[in-house]
């Protein structure tokens, strides 16, 4: 059996995440539950990355050390990851202590090897990003990450030499081509980083203290980055002296999966990094767009935050997943808000989905006592319909493969716009009049329920609630995500998978909370 990594960035515990953070981890659990289900041996890891000045200062202003800040913030981060039922093999914190001291050895053992060296620095510093940038760097004057006021800043500190990598980066991007996703981000890379020459990196401070000691000089504390980007070694066993059987197994990652604004940690600084330990980079790293609040960034400060928890708790798990799922194109920024979220429930998830198996079965227990069988009295309506089930599996396999996840969803749903078409064309009412017409009008039943059950089993890594419900309604066990043409059918009670909202009710009820 083939083993498949896939990590997430692991979620920075200034506060709680809203709902375009929490994308990334039910787009990582899809891509991971697809990959259990074509039967790869898959481990999914993320978590929580907890050191740092702004740490510290978010806990001195709540009067709390920042330890217990952090133990509690990665509670509330963790409960969300599972209110969005994701499927990770382990949660990590930077906290923990056999983290720390691989953190520990991997930066003596870059030391040792001349990769690390103490220097100082100078240069515009912005805390909430923890960068530091050169003026040139600055855009208006601001940190070019977040826009945000910067501060002149000096102190000692150890450097990466990044430079040392720049060439062999280079040869890695041209002999792997799909390392870096979408084209466009590793475009973006080699243009304004790695053309104008990578600076070394600048991979301790001295001026704040949570964070991992320097062992050998313990005013230092090992900067964020060096820090944060290790968890996807260090926690599957990855030991200098002694990687795990477990490590050697798992690593290289097949996907690290991250926001586009961390694109540059993950494809310049964490690639030098490995090669400095001399190990073998990730296969892609994949920069997934962000999922704005109209057509704006979510922000504290705009008071455009939606959480998670909060829409779940007024939508359902599978509905958010949904939307998230299925509104954030491949390349380029998705958009939320309640109106938008209303209405593709309306349309797909009550009137498209949830429509044709409550029909379907119903008209199965109405015509049929729930007992069907494939009759195979078919005609050209059916094969369309049939032929467009069978390829439905390699359209979803390529579009994974490429990670285009709402393209996937797209043809689902397409099969169940056929399905309900296939409804409207074969009128199994007016089959039911006639006798004459019962095979026929078994066959059209049968196909609709084996349709119906292969988009289920289809739906499973996006939808896994909705998918299992579905089965447990037609009261079946096939879970092969082909067209059976014997199935034997002894259909359930159905009951409505998702109920059509009134959009001014809800709007009204959550404004009121």
């Amino acid at each position: 059996m083939d083993k498949y990594y896939i990590t997430t960035a692991i979620a920075y515990t200034s506060g709680k995440p809203h709902i375009g953070n929490t994308y990334e981890i039910v787009l990582a659990d899809a891509i991971a539950r697809y990959k259990r289900q074509k039967g790869f041996d898959v481990y999914f890891q993320t978590g929580t990355d907890e050191h740092g000045e702004k740490i510290e200062i978010k806990a001195r202003e709540k009067g709390v050390t920042p330890q217990e800040y952090v133990d509690s913030v990665a509670s509330e981060i963790k409960n969300i990851w599972d209110i969005m039922n994701t499927s990770y093999d382990k949660f990590v914190r930077t906290t923990d202590p056999v983290h720390e001291k691989q953190v520990q050895k991997i930066f003596k053992k870059m030391y040792d090897k001349g990769d690390i060296y103490l220097g100082k620095y100078e240069g515009m510093y912005c805390t909430p990003c923890e960068s530091f940038f050169t003026e040139s760097q600055l855009v208006d004057g601001k940190c070019p990450d977040c826009g945000r006021e910067v501060k002149k800043a000096s102190e000692e500190a150890y450097f990466f030499r990044l430079s040392k990598y720049q060439d062999k980066l280079v040869e890695y991007y041209n002999s792997h081509p799909d390392f870096i996703k979408p084209d466009a981000r590793k475009n973006e890379m080699i243009n304004n980083f790695i053309k104008p020459g990578l600076q070394d990196l600048c991979v301790s401070r001295t001026s704040f203290s949570w964070g991992i000691p320097v062992d050998f000089d313990p005013k230092h504390v090992v900067y964020v980055w060096l820090d944060a980007l290790t968890n996807y070694i260090t926690n599957i066993g990855y030991d200098v002296d002694n990687p795990s059987p477990m490590f050697n197994k798992l690593w290289p990652a097949d996907l690290h999966l991250i926001g586009k604004d961390i694109i540059r940690f993950h494809t310049i600084y964490w690639p030098c990094f490995l090669m400095s330990l001399d190990l073998p980079l990730p296969k892609q790293v994949f920069g997934h767009p962000w999922l704005l609040f109209g057509n704006d960034k979510m922000s504290k400060s705009k008071g455009n935050i939606m959480y998670a928890d909060d829409l779940v708790k007024y939508f359902g798990v599978d509905a958010v997943r949904y939307y998230v799922l299925h509104e954030i194109p491949y390349a380029n920024d998705g958009s939320i808000s309640y109106e938008t979220l209303i209405e593709r429930i309306n349309s797909d998830l009550a009137n498209v989905l949830g429509n044709l198996v409550n029909r379907s079965i119903t008209m199965a227990n109405k015509y049929f006592n729930g007992q069907v069988k494939n009759t195979k009295e078919n005609d050209t309506l059916d094969n369309d319909l049939i032929a467009s089930v069978k390829k439905l599996e390699l359209k979803i396999d390529d579009k994974m493969d490429r990670l285009e996840i709402g393209s996937a969803l797209d043809d689902i749903f397409e099969v169940l716009r056929k399905s309900n078409k296939y409804i409207d064309d074969t009128m199994p009412w007016s089959l039911a009049k006639d006798e004459n017409n019962n095979k026929r009008l078994e066959t059209v039943i049968y196909n609709l329920l084996e349709t119906i059950r292969v988009c289920a089993v289809a739906l499973r890594p996006f939808l896994p609630d909705t998918s299992d419900e579905i089965l447990k309604q037609l009261n079946i066990k096939d879970e092969l995500c082909t067209f059976n043409e014997n199935n034997l059918y002894s259909t359930g009670v159905p009951s409505p998978l998702f109920v059509r909202i009134n959009k001014e009710e809800k709007l009204k009820e959550i404004g009121e909370n």
